[in-house]
Parts: C-alpha cells; sequence; structure tokens
C-alpha cells in the first residue's frame, strides 16, 4: 500500500502544480493542460479506488 499512497501523493501534486501554473494566466488554459489535468483526475480516482478496495480486503 505505501507505493500506492505514493503514487497517489504524486498524482496529486502534479495536478495542483498544473492548476496552480494555469491560474497564473489571465486567459483559458490550453485545452492541452485541461486534458492533463482531467486525466490526472481519473488516475486519482483509480488510485484511490484501488487503495480502498486493499483497504477494505485487509479487514
Amino acid at each position: 500500500m505505501p507505493k500506492l499512497e505514493s503514487l497517489l501523493d504524486r498524482l496529486k501534486a502534479r495536478q495542483r502544480a498544473l492548476i496552480l501554473e494555469a491560474a497564473e494566466h489571465d486567459t483559458m488554459p490550453a485545452d492541452s493542460t485541461l486534458r492533463r489535468i482531467a486525466e490526472l483526475e481519473n488516475a486519482i480516482a483509480a488510485v484511490e479506488a484501488v487503495l480502498d478496495e486493499t483497504r477494505a480486503g485487509a479487514r
């Protein structure tokens, strides 16, 4: 589980960095940036689901 938690932390950090970077500009973020943020959100949700399953199985 520590490896999954580490991956989750990295994904969240990268998504946060992209969002903060996009906020620095007065224009709409590029479609590619929005796509990366959304893809990271999907990956975060997937890792959280696996973590939840793993934790539930450990009980």
